[in-house]
């Protein structure tokens, strides 16, 4: 075992030992039939420190990598998806700040300080058919006399909506534009996006009730609604140009986001594997005599699901690692980062159809955890970009130089 393997089992044992993780996969039962917030979950991960992961140790934490985060979060999911989908959010943006922080910007330093304080931050960016994400925003941004900004607008797949006490947003500055350009437009609209943070006392927010979905039910990740709500001038973090302007808070913001999720899939796939090659020890085959684990057809279907896992959780350590070391890929970053999000993804929803299969009529039964799996995968289709959104970048790579 290497010493980073040593180190990566050593943060496992401490940070998500296998009661406690034991103890999330029954409650997580729980959650998806009452369709409710992982309390219990959150007051366990909180005691643990694992709010904390990436606070750096000058700030009283213990300073983890994205590469380190990035393995605890595909064990937590392995276990609690809905549960590590949320907690994602958090730890997101203290991932960012600490990218931030790492290549000498301490402009948001601030935000490990609050975390220490137990405040707990979510993200506030996807908007209903803003396919522009980063680059454009349906929100209105009106500048207040004080230096900050008045927002309104709507926030969809809010994670952590019934406990988030800070939510990083954007907005596009109101000006006498049209806003976000149509969608055959090749830019936004021209204008300035302003990125900061609001705080769940402040007046005009309104969080909706509307949470009963398909999977990831635990996650709540309601939508937000922001009616004239206020960003403190000592919150606004960047002012940029709408449109494909580098940043190295968006780029912080995009790897942090793509790598995270992608490690919740990884870990529900290689979840669904361990069930599937479980169901077909259990059955035996009354045509060959064996167990289906000794079956051809059973054994390639498993196989096939395992070949396409393989490859993700080598992507997600291999660019987490470089985003850690503060190797440049250029323009080659977004292929690697949203690549293996949604390559994450379809190897979850892979993985979970077939073990589902090798559980035979029993998986199907709601009372099964392959049955959760299966929905909770389907989730992978909603974080964006989008296979299709994402496809003209690849294709551009190759045929547009």
């Amino acid at each position: 075992m290497t010493d980073r393997e040593t180190r990566v089992s050593e943060l496992a044992a401490r940070y998500l030992p296998d009661d406690v993780l034991e103890r999330f996969r029954e409650r997580a039962d729980v959650y998806d039939r009452e369709n409710r917030f992982f309390d219990e979950d959150l007051a366990e991960l909180g005691d643990l420190g694992y709010l904390q992961l990436f606070v750096p140790q000058s700030h009283g934490g213990p300073g983890l990598s994205l590469f380190e985060v990035s393995r605890l979060q595909q064990r937590l999911a392995s276990a609690a998806p809905g549960t590590a989908l949320a907690i994602n959010m958090h730890l997101m943006t203290t991932g960012v700040v600490k990218a931030l922080n790492d290549r000498g910007d301490d402009s948001l330093n601030w935000v490990f300080d609050e975390v220490r304080a137990g405040e707990i931050f979510a993200f506030g960016i996807s908007e209903p058919s803003n396919d522009w994400v980063l680059q454009g925003s349906t929100t209105e941004a009106v500048p207040t006399a004080d230096g900050g900004y008045e927002l309104t607008g709507v926030k969809i797949f809010t994670s952590l909506s019934p406990v988030w006490t800070r939510l990083i947003v954007h907005g596009a500055v109101a000006s006498d534009d049209d806003g976000i350009a149509g969608p055959d437009a090749d830019e936004p609209a021209e204008g300035q996006l302003v990125y900061g943070f609001i705080e769940r006392d402040a007046p005009g927010i309104t969080v909706s009730d509307d949470w009963d979905v398909l999977g990831m039910r635990a996650s709540q990740s309601r939508a937000t609604i922001l009616d004239h709500v206020p960003m403190k001038p000592e919150r606004v973090s960047r002012v940029i140009p709408a449109g494909k302007h580098p940043d190295l808070l968006t780029f912080a913001i995009t790897s942090n986001f793509q790598l995270l999720i992608a490690a919740v899939y990884a870990g529900v796939a290689a979840r669904a594997l361990e069930l599937g090659a479980a169901g077909l020890h259990k059955r035996k085959s009354a045509k060959a005599g064996v167990t289906f684990a000794e079956v051809p057809e059973a054994r390639t279907r498993l196989a096939d699901a395992h070949l396409d896992f393989m490859p993700v959780t080598a992507m997600i350590d291999a660019y987490a690692r470089d985003f850690d070391d503060l190797i440049d890929h250029g323009a080659g970053w977004p292929l690697r980062l949203v690549g293996a999000r949604i390559k994450s993804a379809e190897a979850a929803r892979r993985s979970a159809e077939a073990a589902l299969m090798c559980t035979s009529g029993s998986g199907f039964g709601n009372k099964h955890e392959l049955s959760r799996l299966f929905r909770d995968a389907a989730a992978g289709l909603f974080h964006p970009p989008s296979a299709d959104a994402a496809r003209p970048m690849y294709a551009a790579a190759l045929l547009d130089g």
